[in-house]
């Protein structure tokens, strides 16, 4: 008899809450006399035996019949059965032995559970139940299709997915499972790592299980720290999918071989298509018809859970399936499947793919055909085929140094594509064969986006020497992106010199007016001739170019025009969503993002912020989920506080500090001073700012130093300490700046920060000017600022009647936009003033709550647990479950069922 005591506790079991439930309720059940039988099926690495020791767990000290099937054993009559008493030799009577003889094992079997169920109730596991001889398993189904509730006996058994149900089990209750989904899968790959795992890692770890926790675990844990780091590739196939493979290939073996070969053309057809794609139904079934095959023989496969067709593509349950059978196919058999598909794709808009084909099938160097996959490349088609074609091409290339060339530009599409993985792999191929500069170019780009911004700024100057001689243009797109490393870096005298290094005067005359103008701006700060070149950009926003539109809006927040920002920004991101590439994305959002918050719209801002993050993960671009966090900080500082603000700011700060982003820094620190004014720390907030404002060579951002102006100088007035000094040059510098720049929110902030330092009737004049600067700039947050610190200086002078009217404004305008924190600010001091101010001034239940809490509300009245909420917004689990505690306080519910029927009620029409 074996138990929870002599059964090792597995881990813990992620992206199994439904397998996990029926389980325990089968056991709770049999724990109450109420007997059950199951059987688990899935292909192999699955979960199967982890979910049977979680029932043998979860019965605790109960009794077990418990054996695992002996695949060498199979040919012995009733070994399975044999296997299974010996697991309880000092539980059976004499009968047992009647259960292991021909013709009275079935019957003898039955009565035995019988006999054994009525002393206690018993749980019997099997596991891999397919692999045990025909004799057992046929008594083992005749005595589970017989054993009622009554009959205290519960039958677990897991079997693998088959051609067809086995004939003597059918009959049972059947649970398939699924692989696990991608936020189980995640889970399970930072656990396994630590969560030390690079997030393109994790991204390529998780692709290529596709939802097996098997791979997953093996994986995992056999990567070298290069590897766990981004900074080497995965090896290929991944580690421990050998025996798996071996699985599948058993798992195919009983099909029959025109059902096999149909399979064949579907694996064959992937080759061109992006990964994990599946094949196109019409031409697997022309690859059929043209071999003579009857397309209903795919059915097998289907019924065998090796394939599925979800209405648009036929795909294979698990990529180690494709595989599995191609491995399993002889060469010609596979370079025949190849030529045949070939002859299919016809026509002009599938010539890439036919090469691909044709590729496929060659059996030795071909230069033509290499040129020819290297000219379809060129042509309109998505990042990941020309990725392959150009791949391909390479592997036909005789010459090593144009097999590096093409291997790099390989890369750089798969990079385009949003695969850092392919490209990091490519590139490890380029090593060993010459490829001047495009392999440096590819290598800083990766860096640009997920590395420190130094190295990537050096491989891409390098890049861009090496390319001039031969490729002017893309020598350029390497000046520009070590211009943007310079740029995160907040390194001035490098952003000029990179641009510097681009030859002038450009053909595009909007890159050459780009180019002049930031030249002129880093050269002297802000000169007039660099404002009017970069200001001078005739029909640069109705360029369809996401990248060209990018620097428009870049060009446009340097000068100050917030609309032209998000206009370009978000032209960019439309040209992104139709023309990619993928690899912009999160770039596209950080800057629209920016511009927004730019122009107080913050609700907006973090909604790109919050779409823009996930897409950085799942492209493996660190960098962009740090600068989309700093985003997310300031507009955490605005709508929910402290709290929120911090959590985002330690997002930055593990990858601003290793990876040198000082904009990222820059802006999280601002984000974090302005939580500390919302909640009343005005000392802290200046201590925080004054590094970045103050005199000394150690300051912020260049581009963002100058908007943490207004909130230091109101941070060290309120403070009262020893920074005047310190806030009145930065005064003085900042109206320098307002005088250069078109940001609308510059002359009232200016006028704020010298009221905030004027004496007496002085100061009343200067917010006058703030608020009617306010009036034609809109921006209701910066313009309630401006009214709360008015009405704190009225009250302060004792004008306690006046103060009233501009706290009442500023409490108005701070709920309209979200802003609580200040709203709360704003609350206390118009209730010392001496207005009576309710505590809830909206309507409904949710107004109770903070932006944040409805976000977190919402997920989970639409059905999501915590985690998934977690990895929805962005947060830890454990902020979430903080926020949910205090949402069901808030609203006084006990259960998720009472918030979403709470919630639902409240976004009733």
């Amino acid at each position: 008899m074996t138990s929870s005591k002599t059964v090792r506790k597995p881990p813990p079991l992620y992206g199994r809450s439904s397998e996990l439930a029926a389980l325990d309720t089968l056991v709770s059940h049999l724990g109450h006399g109420r007997g059950s039988t199951l059987v688990l099926e899935a292909l192999p690495g699955l979960g199967r035996t982890a979910l049977v020791r979680h029932a043998m767990d979860g019965y605790g000290d109960g009794p077990v019949l418990y054996a695992c099937a002996a695949p060498a054993e199979r040919p012995l009559p009733y070994s399975g059965l044999h296997a299974l008493f010996c697991s309880a030799p000092g539980l059976l009577p004499a009968q047992a032995a009647d259960a292991l003889r021909p013709g009275l094992a079935p019957t003898a079997l039955l009565g035995l559970l019988h006999t054994l169920g009525a002393r206690r109730p018993l749980l019997v596991c099997v596991d891999d139940v397919h692999l045990w001889d025909r004799d057992s398993r046929a008594a083992l189904g005749f005595a589970a299709r017989r054993l009622e509730p009554g009959h205290r006996v519960c039958v677990l058994l897991t079997e693998g997915q088959h051609l067809r149900e086995d004939a003597h089990l059918g009959g049972l209750a059947r649970l398939r499972l699924g692989p696990l989904d991608d936020h189980a899968a995640t889970a399970l790959i930072d656990r396994l790592t630590d969560g030390r795992a690079a997030p393109a890692v994790r991204e390529e770890l998780r692709r290529e299980a596709a939802g097996n926790p098997l791979v997953l675990s093996a994986a995992a844990g056999r990567l070298t720290p290069e590897q766990s780091a981004g900074r080497a590739p995965l090896p290929r196939p991944l580690p421990g999918t050998e025996r798996l493979l071996e699985s599948y290939t058993a798992l195919l073996d009983p099909l029959p071989g025109d059902t096999r070969l149909l399979l064949l053309f579907a694996a064959a057809a992937q080759e061109h298509e992006p990964h994990g794609s599946g094949a196109d139904p019409a031409l697997l079934t022309r690859a059929g018809q043209a071999a003579g095959l009857d397309p209903g023989l795919l059915e097998p496969a289907e019924r065998a859970g090796a394939v599925y067709d979800d209405g648009v593509r036929i795909r294979f349950a698990h990529p180690l399936l494709r595989t599995a059978l191609l491995r399993r196919t002889p060469l010609a058999r596979r370079r025949a499947a190849h030529l045949l598909l070939a002859t299919l794709l016809d026509g002009p808009d599938r010539t890439l793919p036919r090469l691909v084909q044709l590729a496929c099938a060659a059996d030795g160097p071909d230069p033509a055909l290499a040129r020819a996959l290297v000219r379809a490349a060129v042509a309109p088609r998505p990042y990941a085929e020309r990725s392959v074609a150009l791949a391909r091409s390479a592997l036909l290339s005789p010459d090593e140094a144009l097999r590096g060339a093409r291997l790099a530009a390989a890369a750089e599409q798969a990079w385009l594509g949003g695969d850092p993985a392919r490209a990091r792999d490519l590139l490890a191929q380029v090593r060993i064969v010459p490829a001047p500069g495009r392999a440096h170019h590819v290598r800083g780009l990766l860096a640009l986006r997920d590395g420190p911004v130094a190295d990537a700024r050096e491989a891409l100057l390098t890049a861009s020497a090496l390319l001039a001689p031969s490729d002017a243009e893309r020598a350029v797109q390497a000046l520009l992106g070590a211009t943007e490393a310079a740029w995160a870096m907040g390194d001035v005298p490098a952003c000029l010199d990179a641009l510097r290094r681009i030859p002038a005067p450009q053909p595009d005359p909007a890159l050459e007016r780009y180019r002049a103008g930031l030249c002129a701006v880093f050269g002297e700060g802000l000169r007039r001739e660099g404002l009017e070149l970069l200001r001078d950009r005739p029909g640069s926003e109705a360029a369809a170019d996401a990248a060209a539109l990018l620097r428009t809006a870049g060009a446009s927040l340097v000068l100050g025009e917030i609309d032209a920002a998000c206009r370009a920004g978000a032209r960019a991101l439309a040209a992104v969503r139709v023309h990619g590439p993928e690899s912009l994305l999160p770039q596209v959002l950080e800057h629209l993002a920016y511009a927004e918050l730019r122009a107080g719209r913050h609700a907006r801002a973090r909604a790109h912020a919050e779409e823009g993050l996930p897409a950085a993960h799942r492209l493996g671009q660190r960098n962009k989920a740090a600068d989309l966090h700093a985003v997310l900080a300031l507009t955490a500082s605005v709508e929910e506080g402290a709290a929120s603000c911090a959590e985002h700011a330690r997002a930055v700060a593990s990858v601003a500090g290793p990876h040198g982003l000082a904009q990222a820094a820059t802006l999280v620190t601002w984000a974090l001073a302005r939580a500390d004014l919302a909640g009343g720390r005005s000392a802290e907030a200046a201590a925080r700012l004054l590094p970045l404002v103050g005199p000394g060579p150690l300051r912020g951002h260049f581009a963002a130093r100058m908007l943490l102006v207004p909130c230091f100088v109101e941070a060290a007035v309120l403070a009262g300490g020893g920074d005047r000094p310190a806030a009145v040059a930065a005064v003085e510098e900042f109206a320098m700046w307002t005088a250069a720049t078109a940001d609308p929110q510059a002359p009232a902030q200016l006028a704020r920060c010298r009221a905030l330092l004027a004496p007496g009737q002085e100061a009343a004049a200067r917010y006058q000017e703030a608020l009617a600067h306010h009036a034609g700039a809109g921006g209701a947050f910066e313009g309630a600022r401006t009214r709360l610190l008015y009405g704190q200086w009225l009250r302060r002078q004792r004008r306690t009647r006046e103060a009233r009217g501009p706290l009442r404004d500023a409490l108005v305008a701070f709920e309209r936009c979200g802003a609580r924190v200040w709203a709360e600010r704003a609350s206390g001091e118009l209730r010392a003033a001496g207005e009576a101010v309710p505590v809830d001034g909206g309507t409904g239940p949710l107004v109770r709550l903070t932006p944040q809490q409805q976000r977190i509300a919402r997920c989970v009245a639409q059905g999501a647990t915590n985690r998934e909420v977690a990895s929805r917004l962005s947060l830890s689990t454990r902020t979430v479950d903080h926020h949910l505690r205090n949402v069901f306080a808030l609203l006084g519910v006990r259960s998720r069922l009472d918030l979403a029927r709470l919630v639902d009620r409240a976004d009733a029409p």
